[in-house]
């Protein structure tokens, strides 16, 4: 079996929580990270919102599409 490499970040939160926490600062600090990259989504979403002059006719156009998925659901149909 072949060990995959831990990432910069694993190692950098390695290091630096190297010790117990209890469960509340757990939960805080996934929360942290979680917030972090919610708000990293979001700025990028943001970016490509105004690249792309997107705007709410925008959504309400991809929300009506009809994307095609013939056979997709006749597959487990017998004939």
């Amino acid at each position: 079996m072949h060990s995959q490499k831990l990432s910069n970040l694993q190692l950098e939160l390695l290091k630096v929580f190297s010790y117990q926490l209890n469960q509340q600062q757990l939960t805080d600090i996934k929360n942290l990270l979680a917030n972090y990259f919610a708000n990293q989504a979001t700025q990028e979403m943001d970016k490509l919102w105004e690249e792309n002059n997107w705007d709410n006719n925008t959504m309400a156009e991809w929300a009506n599409e009809h994307l095609r998925t013939d056979g997709l659901f006749e597959q487990g149909k017998s004939q």
